[in-house]
């Protein structure tokens, strides 16, 4: 540790690290949306499904964020429960145009914030109705509503549009994130 990073921890001006948990449903665009926030010099220019989970880090202003993608296929969403303690944010992703499988994600939505782990905790969770740019995309109110986020009464929540390929609605999302957590853990 070097002395301006000593200095800047005695004085509380450490970056905080928070553990954020990136979960939804297979091609929901988790990934997509974990690499447009990296530095552009340190995207993937081709995005394959996530298999088992991946890793991310990258900075704001003020905070450090290590981001677990874990994979949204059926068969490791039993995986997800595993990350829950760690886990201090969650951002949630929704694809906003597969009407058919929003009835899942809200089953998923539901088991996460009623496992032990997550249900007491006051975790800030971010909703990303992704993929509006599609155009059988449902609004993010519309989401809203499908998923009852406005039965969350105890975690603090915030539902961005996005479209992960152009990046849109996602600095929005992380701004709220920021500051939600800038108040929680800082």
């Amino acid at each position: 540790m070097g002395l301006f990073d000593k200095l800047a921890g005695w004085l509380g001006l450490k970056k905080k690290e928070v553990h954020v948990l990136c979960l939804g449903l297979d091609n929901s665009g988790k990934t997509t949306i974990i690499n447009k926030l990296k530095p552009s010099n340190a995207q993937t220019q081709d995005i394959v499904p996530t298999i088992g989970f991946s890793i991310e880090k990258f900075k704001t202003s003020s905070l450090s964020f290590t981001v677990f993608d874990m994979s949204g296929q059926g068969k490791y969403r039993d995986l997800w429960e595993h990350y829950y303690k760690e886990g201090q944010a969650i951002i949630f992703v929704i694809d906003s145009s597969d009407k058919l499988r929003m009835v899942v994600a809200k089953e998923e939505l539901d088991t996460l914030l009623n496992h032990p782990d997550i249900k007491h905790r006051r975790l800030p969770i971010l909703f990303f109705a992704n993929k509006m740019d599609l155009r059988d995309a449902v609004s993010s109110v519309k989401v809203s509503q499908l998923l009852s986020l406005e039965n969350i009464k105890d975690k603090p929540w915030h539902i961005c549009a996005s479209d992960a390929l152009k990046g849109e609605g996602l600095q929005e999302g992380v701004d709220w994130l920021q500051g939600i957590s800038d108040v929680i853990y800082l």
